[in-house]
């Protein structure tokens, strides 16, 4: 059933959070509404720009709409991620997504309020749900490379006014994590004394986290012993961080490098152990179940799990 983040947000807030997840196939749609569907967990199935090139933002609706009818007491909501303009109208004209974000993090205050705003406009008049981000996150992940240079954190002092005058719905902001699986390299983790201070000015306002993933050590030690060269120094957002930006008011956690190890992991793996074999049919359904097991323990961690009931009429 599809449901709009406005209304996921409004009952998690500072109880769970929803994890919005990045698709790219059809193994990986499955297995996250397998997971919903099990759990009884609502979940955002998030497309990237990137996405959409590579498979066309036809199929991928496709796919998200199939699985709708295969697993009908999944209950989740579509939402483009990091879309500039051009983006975020087509997805706002297509009536495929519920939710868009547009990302003018890399802009001043004024020329990203501005952006926010044109996109703002258009899709409230069909209810579609809206993030904006302030601030802007380092790393890497699809085309976005942001340099650590250049990576600066939210400023609190800003959101207010940011919020008041885009009208967006959630906001993104930069406290710390950033994207791809090259997390935390100064050590310092999650700014809470930030996410404090921007749930004090806004109170109830849903916050974004993204580069939400773990990034698990032993699949990097499992992947690099099927033949990979990952950087063993790899890390991610430690579980107990992630409980603890719920109570601060973050109600969506973004999800896309655990799930892109995974499939590396499993199919390194199938290839290394069985060289004679050559049936992508074999390690798809590997990853499906990987992919299923995985976002089961992740709707635990968030709380999320037997959720689902909230929204169901």
């Amino acid at each position: 059933m599809l449901v709009s983040p406005k209304e996921l947000f409004k009952k998690c807030y500072g109880k769970y959070a929803i994890a919005a997840v990045n698709v790219f196939t059809m193994e990986q749609i499955h297995g996250l509404f397998r997971a919903g569907e099990k759990a009884n967990a609502p979940f955002l199935v998030q497309i990237t720009p990137a996405a959409r090139n590579y498979a066309h933002s036809l199929m991928l609706s496709a796919m998200v709409q199939a699985a709708s009818k295969i697993y009908p007491k999944a209950v989740y909501a579509v939402h483009l991620d990091h879309g500039n303009e051009a983006h975020a109208l087509e997805a706002i004209a297509s009536n495929t997504y519920n939710s868009v974000m547009i990302d003018a993090s890399h802009d001043s205050f004024n020329k990203n309020v501005e952006r926010t705003k044109t996109i703002v406009e258009e899709a409230h008049k069909k209810n579609i749900f809206v993030e904006a981000e302030l601030g802007v996150l380092s790393g890497v992940e699809d085309d976005i490379s942001v340099d650590e240079k250049e990576a600066r954190y939210t400023r609190p002092s800003e959101v207010e006014e940011f919020v008041k005058l885009t009208q967006c719905d959630s906001l993104a902001v930069a406290v710390g994590t950033s994207h791809g699986a090259y997390k935390f390299s100064g050590g310092q983790g999650i700014q809470f004394n930030i996410l404090e201070e921007i749930q004090q000015r806004l109170p109830n306002f849903p916050i974004v986290l993204h580069g939400g993933s773990a990034v698990n050590k032993e699949e990097i030690s499992r992947i690099n012993c099927s033949g990979g060269k990952l950087n063993g120094g790899a890390t991610g957002v430690s579980p107990e961080e992630i409980v603890k930006s719920i109570t601060y008011g973050v109600c969506k956690i973004n999800i896309a490098t655990d799930t892109r190890l995974l499939w590396a992991r499993v199919h390194r793996e199938f290839f290394k152990d069985t060289p004679e074999l050559f049936d992508p049919i074999i390690p798809g359904k590997e990853y499906m179940k990987a992919n299923e097991a995985f976002m089961l323990e992740k709707f635990e961690l968030l709380g999320a799990t037997g959720k689902a009931n909230q929204f169901i009429q």
